[in-house]
């Protein structure tokens, strides 16, 4: 043979794989080891599936894949090998951690692969060794939704108020979700079962509905049909188990036929004499002496009681406007009055109760006008795409074609202002196509991407221009307008910033391909102010954490008698002088704070420093803003979902988390905890991470830089414990890691954590 004479000679001349004639299996095949045989043979090559199907989401799951030769033999694995996984699930990559090297003898041609599984469907997983697959890669596997979980699952089309006719089947069409969000599937369980609880609204008075619920298995969709017998006013939840579902609180308006036909007539009247008489007999939560005979008319716009003198001449006394943050409360029946009664709050000005004969026609035309503005339902996404219907329609017959600015990189806010200040509606719906001076470069919507992220970094982040202000020093605190801004900024930049937010929602309107978020962390009450809401006290546990413990929260708890408090602020210079006094109310520094009057106090600190002192940037934000999009369409939403639409959920880059944190701990098996930590929480939903940011740092949300901007960093630690829960120290944005038996039991704790608890301490 050929070979025989010298097989001496090649052992002791092995050379590596880079031939360029010959293809072998892994980086270190010699070409001996080719010809004997001693390689790994891709074909005989096994997998074992550490779970049994169908495999529910939500561990960490394993595999195993184990290696043999050619000749049958087994073939030890190191980390040198060319072994290569990849995991696909709708077209993303997942995830996953690799081990091999294992010392024991028969665990030596074995590798270890573990991913996390959060997301149903099918999940694609090819394993391949020296570019080939091995047999039966890639391999198919299917992972099914958890069971239902009443925290996720809610009503589809939800409003806050369903109107129905007595004796009519109404259907409520529910889609049920397991815990991570997937549509899951609803089995009979004598034990967990949708059931509805409903009580006639001002009393305790349980009333029982005709119920049926139909099962849809393949859209996921659960119809539930109610009747109810006699016409009047409800208070519904529905619950899955014990639990209630996620948007399972509502009222039910029962309306007699009569009433039904009543208010479809109003809803197609084109004039606006809608009108129904009343008693105010409440004001600010305080009764009326002398309750007063007053008219409620009802638009598609607005709700406004009016008092007529001598019949003829109207005075308009309130006026609410039709969007979700007007309520209706319904309470129970004034018998003086012969009348039910109920009280409406828009969260702006003090709430009115008032008695009606036709309550439950008022507020059906109120509900049903209502729904019509905000598209059919209540729920964000669906208000959302609705918005961005409205806004495509309102510019739909504005240019957007291309309008190319110039821009100085190194004086971004200046120069931006002035090649915008004199730009009309119809530019501002135009394609921006940016330049950088001295820069050479095709905007294909990079640039302008950058620009506005530039931009926004520039009006709304205080370590730049100034424009806006965190209530603490922190990076991590909320942005509100800075009325103590350099003197050379005017309100004309206000009103830039608010055109600027309504070119991003204008664009997300657009479609995906333009969608442009806005980099920023606005105040709660900033937001709520956008939306025409009146700030209480409440509102400084998220702008001003520390005022609100150390102040705030004290005056609402204690008793204050000692604090020799008075309706008045006093301001300093930096030296400690007192520059002037601000009084709250007339005479505010000769009116003492007491238990009596207290929260009065902790109203007119609020609306002093988080609305009055910012009320002339306020109105010029919102001139910029309304320019693009108008005042009627934003208040559909609250202020949480405000931030949602301007800016987004955050983007978790689990590679921006792996540069910008520190470790604490050095041991090999704390290595082997990180590494796992980090297959972990790369199969992470935005929400899970979201809640992980939440555990470590006490807020979900990341500064505009990012991890980086983290003060300090987030630090991973390890603890000597075993198989205990991660806990968190948030004031040093500490993460402690215990050490875990497997990368399941950390999954699981991990879980159980941050899902759980707000700091974490304990044992499984």
């Amino acid at each position: 043979m050929l070979l025989g004479p010298n097989i001496n000679w090649l052992q002791s001349h092995s050379l590596p794989i880079s031939l360029p004639t010959l293809s072998l299996p892994t980086s270190k095949t010699t070409i001996f080891d080719f010809f004997t045989g001693r390689y790994p043979a891709p074909q005989s090559c096994t997998v074992d599936w550490d779970w049994e199907e169908p495999m529910i989401v939500g561990k960490t799951v394993s595999f195993r894949i184990k290696f043999f030769l050619k000749n049958g033999k087994i073939y030890p694995v190191t980390s040198h090998d060319n072994i290569l996984v990849e995991i696909m699930h709708q077209g993303v990559k997942v995830a996953h951690n690799l081990e091999s090297g294992f010392k024991e003898a028969d665990s030596s041609n074995m590798a270890k692969v573990s991913f996390t599984v959060h997301k149903s469907g099918t999940y694609n997983i090819s394993v391949m060794i020296g570019a080939r697959h091995i047999k039966g890669s890639p391999f198919n596997k299917v992972f099914e939704a958890g069971p239902v979980d009443a925290g996720k699952t809610g009503f589809m089309n939800y409003s806050s108020t369903v109107v129905c006719t007595a004796g009519s089947s109404h259907p409520l069409t529910i889609e049920t979700r397991d815990s991570f969000g997937n549509l899951a599937t609803y089995k009979t369980d004598q034990s967990n079962y949708f059931k509805i609880k409903v009580t006639e609204a001002g009393t305790h008075t349980r009333y029982i509905p005709t119920t049926q619920i139909y099962y849809d298995p393949v859209g996921k969709r659960l119809t539930m049909h109610i009747k109810m017998d006699r016409p009047g006013c409800f208070q519904a939840q529905v619950s899955y188990g014990d639990i209630k579902l996620k948007n399972g609180d509502f009222n039910i308006l029962v309306l007699s036929p009569d009433e039904m036909v009543h208010v479809s007539k109003n809803l197609i009247k084109k004039t606006h004499s809608i009108w129904y008489e009343a008693r105010l007999i409440s004001y600010n939560h305080e009764k009326l002496d002398r309750p007063k005979k007053v008219y409620v008319y009802v638009s598609p716009k607005q709700l406004t009681l009016k008092e007529f003198y001598f019949k003829i001449i109207g005075k308009k006394l309130y006026t609410f406007r039709v969007c979700p943050s007007t309520k209706f409360y319904f309470n129970g029946y004034n018998n003086h009055y012969d009348a039910p009664t109920f009280m409406i709050d828009d969260g702006s000005q003090p709430p009115i109760v008032i008695a009606a004969k036709d309550r439950n026609v008022i507020a059906a035309t109120f509900t049903s006008f209502l729904l019509k503005n905000i598209g059919g339902s209540e729920t964000f996404l669906d208000k959302q795409t609705f918005f961005y219907h409205e806004i495509r329609q309102m510019h739909t017959r504005r240019s957007h074609a291309c309008l190319p600015i110039k821009i100085d990189r190194n004086n971004i806010l200046q120069s931006s202002y002035k090649a915008t200040k004199n730009f009309e509606l119809s530019d501002w719906c135009k394609r921006l196509e940016i330049t950088f001076a001295g820069e050479e470069g095709l905007d294909w919507g990079g640039v302008r991407r950058e620009w506005i992220e530039l931009l926004c970094a520039e009006l709304f982040d205080p370590s730049c221009s100034g424009l806006f202000r965190r209530f603490e020093d922190s990076p991590q605190g909320l942005v509100h307008p800075n009325p103590k801004r350099p003197v050379k900024l005017k309100l004309k930049y206000y009103e830039f910033a608010g055109k600027i937010v309504g070119k991003c929602l204008y664009e997300s309107a657009l479609g995906k391909s333009y969608r442009q978020l806005v980099k920023a962390r606005f105040s709660r009450s900033f937001l709520a102010q956008v939306i025409g809401l009146r700030v209480n006290y409440k509102y400084f546990e998220s702008d001003d954490p520390e005022l609100y413990k150390t102040k705030i929260k004290f005056i609402e708890d204690n008793d204050i008698s000692d604090m020799e408090l008075t309706f008045s602020e006093e301001e300093y210079t930096n030296g400690g002088h007192i520059t002037k006094v601000i009084e709250y109310i007339p005479n505010g520094s000769k009116t003492s704070v007491t238990n009596r009057n207290k929260l009065r106090y902790l109203d007119v600190l609020t609306q002093f420093r988080l609305a009055a002192s910012v009320k002339d940037e306020l109105e010029a934000f919102l001139k910029g803003l309304n320019e693009l999009i108008p005042d009627n369409l934003l208040s559909i939403f609250d202020e949480n979902e405000l931030e949602l639409l301007m800016c987004g959920t955050d983007n978790y880059s689990i590679a921006d988390f792996k540069i910008h944190h520190t470790v604490c701990g050095t041991s090999p098996q704390f290595s082997k905890m990180l590494d796992w930590f980090w297959t972990i929480v790369a199969g992470f939903t935005d929400e899970q991470m979201a809640r992980l940011l939440q555990f470590i740092t006490g807020c979900s949300q990341l500064p505009v830089g990012g991890f980086s901007e983290l003060q300090p960093k987030i630090q991973l630690s390890s603890t000597p414990m075993f198989n205990g829960l991660p806990s968190a120290h948030t004031c040093f944005n500490q993460l402690c890691l215990p050490f875990y038996d497997s990368i399941e039991q950390f999954h699981h704790s991990l879980l159980l954590a941050v899902n759980e608890g707000s700091q974490g301490f304990g044992m499984v």
